[in-house]
């Protein structure tokens, strides 16, 4: 038998900052750039009850952990569950299980800020974020830790949510954050834009993007929807979290291809290679940049094991047993 650590969601909420996410995840693309393995989400879904069931992995060799998430969403609850098996990478066994829901906004925000350290210009100072819920709130923490904003600028289609979005911002960052009317407002001078929403159509106009501009988008990994139009990738160098993901499940890529504006040869890095050293990231202050970012097991599993090494050093968590197969598969 070997003990596991099981972490519930109140153990991880507030066990790290959102630096400590990011400096975490931008270390497991690294390993990514150089090798290590990744592969995109395997997707299953059921019509009655409606439900998505969901999973990716990933191997951090240079971390010594591997493990990735499982989540549903649906079904007959109506709600969503996020575990996260945590194992050693050297010698199988499993080190931690999370519950991994409030860590979610976090570390996909963290390849996020990782995405606009890499490809943002250095001078960027204005942000404009689409989108107001968990994951927009989570994008805004981990990514002013990678730039210094002094004016950000939030958009959502219902005016209660991005004034409530504004007004929590506003008292807890340095930054001027402030509701707009429109996407469009919202770019208008933007050196960052951050998409965030659940949106199957595309959320502002291409043609709305100054030179200069980056654009990380987090919610378009599905085929059948996308948060930018083909103006946007056509316009910009662009980089996913995996490539193979690009042509896998990201609608906006995906959609461009089909329209005939990019092919695969347009695809120009994995963040991991930008992170690494071994492609480019940004060459010119007029470039517009993309980040693909549609989740990843790479930020699962270096946020996780970076949760579980601080969960041992505060005393957190409970021990379960699990036994191994030598053990285990008796066959009495």
């Amino acid at each position: 038998m070997t003990e596991t650590l099981f972490l519930t969601s109140e153990d991880v909420a507030g066990l790290a900052s959102p630096a400590e996410y990011v400096a975490a995840v931008r270390e497991g693309y690294r390993q990514r750039g150089e090798g290590a393995s990744a592969e995109p989400r395997s997707k299953f879904f059921r019509a009655d009850p409606e439900g998505m069931f969901t999973s990716y992995a990933a191997i951090l060799p240079d971390t010594g952990a591997m493990g990735g998430y499982m989540y549903s969403a649906g079904f007959g609850a109506g709600d969503a569950w996020f575990m996260t098996p945590l194992f050693d990478a050297d010698s199988g066994e499993p080190l931690a299980l999370l519950d991994g829901a409030s860590m979610n906004p976090f570390k996909t925000g963290a390849a996020g800020a990782v995405g606009v350290d890499e490809l943002a210009r250095e001078d960027a100072e204005t942000l404009a974020i689409v989108g107001s819920g968990a994951q927009a709130r989570g994008q805004l923490r981990a990514t002013a830790t990678v730039r210094e904003f002094t004016d950000v600028r939030v958009y959502s289609p219902t005016p209660d949510h991005r004034e409530a979005f504004a007004e929590a911002f506003d008292s807890e960052l340095e930054a001027d954050v402030r509701p707009v009317s429109s996407s469009a407002d919202a770019l208008a001078g933007a050196d960052v834009v951050i998409t965030a929403t659940k949106a199957s159509e595309p959320v502002f106009d291409g043609d709305d993007l100054e030179p200069g501009t980056h654009v990380t988008a987090m919610g378009q990994y599905s085929k059948d929807k996308r948060e930018l139009d083909t103006t946007t990738i056509e316009r910009a160098t662009y980089v996913p979290d995996l490539r193979e993901r690009a042509t896998f499940d990201a609608g906006s890529f995906l959609a461009a291809l089909e329209a005939g504006v990019v092919s695969e040869d347009d695809i120009h890095a994995e963040l991991g290679e930008v992170v690494a050293g071994n492609a480019s990231g940004r060459m010119d202050d007029e470039e517009i940049t993309v980040f693909d970012s549609g989740g990843t097991g790479i930020e699962t599993v270096a946020a996780a094991y970076m949760l579980y090494e601080k969960a041992l050093e505060e005393g957190l968590g409970t021990e379960i047993s699990f036994a191994p197969a030598s053990e285990a598969l008796t066959g009495d």
